[in-house]
């Protein structure tokens, strides 16, 4: 059974003039401690509408036992997400199939130089068969530039941090 997959109602237009963020989705995901007390450890993350249902543990390299979901593989496939969907919305434009598209993303887990912290480095790979490198590579600069998730990996993202009543 194929079923038609009705595809969202974007563009790569910069058709927004507003004076502010104008919100097109909104999610919530919860992640609490689990046994350990730690959610990155031995948490649970749940979405608000129930789809996302997950045991998070941490990697084998970081010391856990590897049997779970970990927040760097879900960063990973939400950037890979993203960018083959920016991707294939300019292919589409482009009269290009988009079908053929991968997008691999690796995000390392590291120490950052600069202050001893932690840091995130992502590195992605398009896989686009039949498709000659003088074209897909500006194609792959628009999306980079459409793509909220390289928005925010190159600009930062406004976040606020409060504590519930």
């Amino acid at each position: 059974m194929n079923d038609h997959i009705n595809l969202p109602d974007l563009s790569t237009d910069k058709d927004f003039d507003g004076d502010s963020f104008s919100p097109i989705y909104s999610t919530t995901v919860t992640v609490s401690g689990g046994m350990a007390g730690h959610g990155r450890a031995s948490g649970v993350a749940r979405s608000d509408d129930g789809v996302l249902d997950l045991s998070l543990r941490m990697p084998a390299e970081l010391g856990g036992d590897g049997q779970g979901t970990n927040p760097e593989q879900l960063f990973a496939a939400g950037f890979a997400a993203c960018f083959h969907g920016a991707l294939s919305l300019i292919a589409r434009q482009e009269a290009l199939d988009p079908a053929v598209i991968s997008v691999e993303a690796t995000v390392a887990f590291g120490r950052d130089p600069g202050d001893g912290g932690y840091l995130l480095r992502v590195d992605l790979v398009v896989k686009w068969p039949g498709v000659a490198s003088e074209i897909a590579t500006p194609l792959m600069e628009k999306a980079d530039a459409l793509c909220p998730y390289a928005k925010m990996a190159w600009q930062g993202t406004p976040t606020t941090i409060t504590l519930a009543p």
